[in-house]
């Protein structure tokens, strides 16, 4: 009976435990699987610089309600997607909270701020279940084979690490990154040098199906014949300059990008059992001959653009209709007619054969039967004939560019008559149409961009193009187009673009022009135009350019233009302006930032001076132009160029530029001038001459450190020079005579470089280069120092204005470096100052250039803090360079850059030469020459080093070079010192 009794209690107490411990949650055990994953989220959180970034993950709820978290059935985080969010972390802290949460199997952390190198903290593991991880647009450092300390991420399948700074270091090439993924993401990073492709898959590939290392400067080996499930390879804009590889088997390769590099060789071969491939793009290499027979059974991107292929389109091509979707033959040297065969090719959408040498009349009919066409580019070819009414046909066709050819004739009239049609963009530039514009091209009502530039058109601008409501461009200079400016144009509150120079428009500009509140760049120079320049246009907040200059504009300069936030080129010059210059008009400086206006191709003309040949020179708008047909401007304007300079408008203000182009000469202005000028530091060209501007030079002209060219001539100008103005270190062009002026010529900086005639016709004016102050008549010494200074500005000049308006102009100053350098070879060496001035022009070129090569757009300051000399790149240029001047030699592109046998040799050769060539010039002439070249070479070695950390960073190779430019007495000023700039160049 005790028994039982004992038995019954123990099991009530047993039961009323049991219901104890159900009923009271605070003896539930204290950690859940959630509650642990909720913990390390807010412990994450708590880590961050601003918490408050991530408002929804709060302390004691579920983590499956914080935003970017996806959560299991049984409430364990198991994906988060934070992408965009600007949690502004290292990469420890990520691995720490993050990547060790247990069921997680995938993370998405693009573009959020994360910096550091991939590492884990000490007692951290990460999930064994995560297989995806994308942490792609940050700021990830470090060499590539830090992605090894992810191996704890035993299922890690899926890595994006694009668009960060990982490297390539020295250890990574004795090792490998021993990891095998399925897909593999380091495009746009900074891995740069030779074996980067095996040591990404020395860990084996058998497992790998997509590989991008897109935008680097990976060169050496590529051999991915064991990758036989490889589908997707890019290994496209690096520097591989070899052969191109077998691909192996390559049977289920799909997309192969090679494109941008420097690939030669058979590329049939290389690719022949590539046969599953859709996606193939081979462009911008060194192939040449015929167009190889390609595996064109799957093809439907077809990309063989940039190349030297030779000969006919061939047959075999069309063997990929009509699957084919997209075929870009461009840039290269192709012939002969387009084949009919192309009639097949019903899927196409995209065809471009631009920048070709193909003839004959347009294959209407075989473009007729290519129903699906969107995109046609045949511009740059040789095509003659006319164009018909039957394009109208091609209802799906929304870009249709036939400039730089042959084409005669009228415009079609039923260009658009079907109203179905979709062309949103229509190039007609540079033929031989003659005619009227037709008004029917107003039924072509998705019209984004209109240019007819560069033709024989006659009559005028039809009013109907003002119901082109989605017009963005509308460009028709140099034909001979008459009567007014239609005011329907000006209620297209899209255009951004309105280019009609070099035409015979007269009548008034309408004030309405204000409507057009996105207006960018306004060009209406050689023109018949009259009236006064409407006030209104100071509403238009996006004007960057505006030119109204060799028309008949009167009246005042209105004050109003400095309300335009953006304008940073003004010229009004050759019109019959009067009043005095407003000070508002520089109200905008320190403030403008016109990225908006980047990429728009141009040419700069410098006039050369003449009786008839008004203004500093001419910005024109040359997309879809020849080069060759510059000369026909000359046909309509009075003045010869003595320099071209051209690319694509690149502005690099940072929301502090001023404007850089002001030309109001030959104009009746007057007053004094506004000492606001002052303000614009970005100001490289200043030309008030031939008005009848009266009172003293302002002091504060002196503080235009970017200033390129001074013309004050020919005006009513009193009392002296300011002192203030040798400040000016970049001045090249001086021009103050025809004045009032007195006292005597400053003698410091630039000045001591310019000629007579930049000071002629001031009776007040003595000193050098006029007769000395007190006497009438040079001196002996006095003759020999301006003759030597002569010839110090001819060459410190075109230095110095070569560097500072490449910033603005670029391609073509390349050109005429790249023959001066030619030309000074061939001469061997005539003078100490041309072995300077080579020197200098040469190495301010490569500073501008070489290191801004990939880096489009604003390049902040840090970016040079950090960034050092590459050896296969960038200021290596320089040292090339030197090294060729020096030695005549140049190290061969075999080479092992990384090998320190270089600069032994590089000091040996310039050692012997400087011994061999230069001494005796220099012994005779200038000894301190030598200790400059010997600096260069010192500056070039370091930047050669093989260490890379023991190169210097670019604002050392700035100030290194600065001093040695100061210690020549050459003293330049390059576009990259600027933490912003005017025009850069890009292509």
């Amino acid at each position: 009976m005790k028994a039982h009794f004992s038995l019954l209690l123990i099991s009530f107490t047993f039961i009323s435990l049991q219901l104890r411990l159900q009923a009271s949650p605070v003896l539930a055990p204290p950690f859940t699987s959630a509650n642990k994953d909720a913990q390390n989220l807010i412990n994450f959180k708590n880590a961050l610089a601003n918490p408050d970034n991530l408002p929804t993950w709060l302390p004691n709820q579920n983590p499956c309600t914080f935003a970017g978290v996806e959560c299991q059935e049984t409430n364990t985080v198991s994906s988060l997607n934070l992408s965009s969010f600007p949690l502004s972390t290292d990469f420890r802290t990520v691995a720490a909270f993050l990547l060790t949460l247990d069921k997680l199997e995938s993370v998405s952390l693009k573009s959020t701020n994360i910096s550091g190198s991939i590492s884990f903290p000490s007692g951290s593991k990460c999930s064994s279940v995560l297989s995806n991880l994308d942490l792609s647009q940050n700021g990830l450092s470090g060499p590539i084979s830090d992605i090894a300390n992810l191996g704890s991420c035993e299922s890690l399948k899926y890595l994006n690490l694009s668009n960060n700074s990982l490297d390539f270091s020295l250890k990574d090439k004795s090792s490998g990154l021993k990891h095998s993924f399925e897909s593999l993401d380091l495009s746009f990073n900074k891995i740069s040098g030779a074996n980067v492709v095996p040591f990404i898959l020395s860990g084996g590939c058998n497992e790998l199906q997509s590989l991008s290392l897109r935008g680097n400067k990976a060169s050496g080996v590529v051999d991915i014949s064991d990758c036989k499930n490889l589908q997707f390879l890019d290994i496209s804009s690096n520097n591989f300059s070899v052969s191109i590889p077998s691909f192996g088997d390559c049977l289920a390769l799909e997309h192969l990008d090679i494109s941008s590099n420097k690939f030669y060789g058979d590329l049939a071969h290389g690719i022949a059992a590539c046969t599953k491939l859709s996606f193939l793009n081979v462009s911008s290499n060194q192939f040449s001959g015929p167009i190889p027979v390609l595996p064109t059974g799957n093809l439907q991107f077809l990309y063989l653009d940039g190349n030297n292929f030779q000969g006919r389109i061939p047959l075999h091509i069309m063997e990929a209709c009509p699957g084919l979707v997209q075929l870009d033959l461009s840039s290269n040297n192709l012939t002969g007619f387009v084949p009919s065969s192309f009639a097949d090719c019903t899927s196409l959408e995209f065809f471009d054969i631009s920048s070709n040498n193909f003839t004959g009349d347009l294959p209407i009919d075989t473009l007729l039967k290519m129903s699906s066409l969107k995109n046609l580019d045949f511009s740059y070819n040789h095509f003659n004939g006319g164009l018909p009414d039957s394009f109208s046909k091609l209802t799906s066709l929304e870009s249709l560019d036939l400039s730089s050819n042959s084409l005669s004739g009228p415009i079609p009239t039923g260009l658009c008559q079907d109203p179905s049609n979709n062309l949103k963009e229509l190039f007609l530039q540079n033929n031989l149409f003659t005619g009227y514009i037709p008004s029917s091209l107003s039924n072509c009502s998705q019209l984004t961009s209109l240019h007819l530039s560069f033709n024989y058109l006659t009559g005028t601008i039809p009013s109907s193009l003002g119901s082109l409501y989605k017009l963005r461009d509308l460009k028709l200079w140099f034909n001979q187009l008459r009567g007014e400016i239609p005011r329907e144009i000006m209620n297209i509150r899209t255009l951004e673009t309105l280019i009609l120079d070099f035409n015979e428009l007269t009548g008034v500009l309408p004030s309405s022009i204000s409507n057009c509140t996105k207006l960018n760049w306004i060009s209406l120079s050689n023109n018949q135009l009259i009236g006064e320049i409407p006030a209104s246009i100071g509403k238009l907040s996006s004007l960057a350019i505006l030119k109204l200059s060799n028309n008949s504009f009167y009246g005042r300069i209105p004050p109003e233009l400095g309300e335009c936030g953006s304008l940073i080129w003004l010229d009004l010059n050759t019109n019959f302006l009067n009043g005095t210059i407003p000070p508002e008009l520089f109200k905008q400086s320190g403030k403008v930032a016109v990225n908006f206006i980047t990429g728009k191709r141009y040419v700069y003309l410098k006039n050369m001076k003449s009786e008839r040949c008004h203004g500093e020179g001419n910005l024109l708008e040359f997309a879809g132009i020849r080069p060759e047909n510059l000369d026909k401007i000359s046909t309509r304007d009075p003045c010869d160029f003595t320099r071209v300079y051209g690319g694509h408008t690149q502005p690099t203000f940072n929301d502090n530029g001023s404007m850089i182009f002001l030309d109001l000469s030959y104009n009746t202005l007057s007053g004094s001038i506004p000492k606001e000028i002052g303000t614009m530091a970005y100001l490289y060209i200043l030309n008030l001459g031939h008005n009848n501007i009266s009172g003293g030079i302002p002091e504060e002209l002196g503080n235009l450190d970017d200033l390129n060219i001074l013309n004050l001539s020919n005006n009513k100008l009193k009392g002296m020079i300011p002192q203030s103005l040798t400040r000016l270190s970049l001045l090249t062009e001086i021009d103050m005579s025809n004045n009032d002026l007195t006292g005597m010529i400053p003698e410091m900086g630039q000045f001591e470089t310019f000629q007579a005639a930049s000071f002629a016709n001031n009776s007040g004016l003595c000193g050098i280069p006029l007769p000395k102050c007190g006497s009438g008549s040079d001196t002996s010494a006095n003759s020999q120092h301006q003759k030597f200074h002569r010839r110090q500005a001819s060459l410190a000049g075109s230095v110095v204005m070569g560097l500072s308006l490449f910033s603005l102009f670029c391609i073509f100053a390349l050109i005429i470096v790249a023959i001066e350098a030619k030309k000074r070879k061939k001469r061997k060496i005539q003078s100490l100052t041309s072995i300077s001035a080579t020197i200098h022009t040469q190495v301010d070129t490569h500073l501008s250039v070489s290191t801004l090569a990939g880096t489009p757009g604003y390049v902040p300051p840090e970016y040079y803090q950090s960034f050092r000399c590459s050896t296969k790149g960038d200021v290596y240029s320089y040292g090339v360079v030197l090294l060729e001047l020096l030695t005549g030699k140049r190290p061969t592109d075999s080479a092992d850059f990384g090998d320190n046998n270089l600069v032994g040799w590089v000091k040996q050769q310039a050692k012997l030469k400087i011994t061999d060539v230069f001494d005796p010039i220099l012994m005779k002439e200038d000894p301190s020459l030598k200790i400059e070249l010997l600096r260069h070479l010192e500056l070039a070695c370091a930047c050669l080093d093989d260490r890379p950390r023991r190169r210097p960073t670019m604002i050392q190779v700035m100030a290194m070079f600065k001093e040695i430019q100061a210690g020549s007495g050459l003293d330049s000023k390059s576009s990259i010192t600027n933490e912003d700039g005017g025009f850069e160049m890009i292509d």
